[in-house]
């Protein structure tokens, strides 16, 4: 983490002091960004007694919940930094007299200036992965919790984020040769669902709704894998591709059960089971978390492979930022 992001975060950890109490805290965002912001309910809802929600923006703007207040915490995310529905989210929050912290790649934009405590992400292809949204999000989180419900895991696990982008890296050489394969099995595909749980949710759902609908206008659906069984395991069958991303967390158990069931019906069952993850030498505290961003760059290497062969790029769009709406 550079000092300017360590800087910053510092400053809203000390303002998170100051509050007696916190009521509650919502992530807020829109598309991408609320996906990512979905790890930090999880983390929150399961590590502390505040209630934690994630809240896609013009929901929060349009249907307040009526217990945000001067006690409240309200996260939010915009790469661009200019999403008008996140803006608008954070200076209501922030107007309601809530601590407002917002990330974002882009430094003094509109949401910036919003939140009273902005926090920038480094981007590119060049960037350590310590330094983009995931792992600062995650420092962020980390940091915030040594607050909230202080433990000594939480210094562990701001060290081991320290690792982030040599993993990164391994994980990509890893999966390389297998996301070429799926890509040329897979390019013509009309439909691929993704299917997590957990803290691993808000990244299939990323998967579905942002990579292969926005990027690659591929009809797409996320499903928790809690409810595979109670309902859209009706449509598995030989010729229907699935992606898993099987948890090494609490909630491998219902990722296991969608694997046993589908291998049985489907061939088209990409499964990237996290214990094949290179984590060696990662505290044990720390491998859930550090597991989940990893699943995502791994994820990428496999979009990125099918956009190769499908000859359509990640940067195209027919309607966003071509047209008002």
């Amino acid at each position: 983490m550079r000092k300017e992001h360590f800087d910053q975060i510092s400053c809203a950890v000390e303002a998170l002091k100051e509050k007696e109490t916190v009521n509650a805290v919502y992530f807020v965002a829109c598309g991408g960004s609320q996906a990512v912001l979905m790890a930090g309910q999880y983390i929150f809802d399961k590590e502390t007694n505040v209630p934690s929600h994630v809240y896609t923006a013009n929901e929060f703007v349009y249907d307040t919940p009526a217990s945000l207040n001067e006690h409240s915490l309200v996260i939010s995310c915009s790469h661009s930094g200019n999403t008008p529905e996140t803006v608008e989210a954070t200076r209501m929050a922030r107007e309601k007299g809530a601590m407002t912290i917002a990330l974002s790649n882009a430094e003094g934009s509109e949401l910036w200036n919003a939140a009273e405590y902005p926090v920038h992400y480094d981007w590119g292809k060049e960037v350590s992965d310590s330094d983009k949204n995931k792992g600062i999000l995650y420092g962020l989180l980390f940091s915030l919790l040594m607050v909230l419900q202080p433990k000594e895991k939480w210094d562990v696990c701001l060290k081991e984020l320290e690792k982030l982008t040599e993993l990164s890296l391994m994980a990509k050489e890893q999966y390389r040769e297998q996301s070429l394969r799926w890509a040329k099995e897979n390019k013509r595909e009309k439909i691929i669902y993704t299917i997590g749980s957990g803290i691993n949710y808000g990244e299939v759902y990323s998967t579905a709704m942002c990579w292969f609908m926005e990027m690659q206008w591929i009809h797409s659906g996320c499903i928790h894998s809690g409810d595979y069984f109670h309902g859209p395991f009706e449509v598995t069958d030989y010729d229907v591709p699935f992606l898993l991303v099987k948890s090494i967390g609490n909630t491998r158990f219902l990722d296991q059960r969608v694997e046993n069931f589908s291998t049985k019906f489907s061939n088209k069952m990409l499964i990237l089971d996290q214990q094949d993850l290179p984590l060696e030498g990662v505290a044990e505290e720390a491998k859930p978390y550090l597991a989940a961003i990893l699943s995502g760059v791994v994820i990428r290497e496999f979009v990125e492979a099918i956009a190769f062969e499908r000859g359509h790029s990640l940067d195209v769009r027919r309607y966003m930022w071509q047209m008002k709406y």
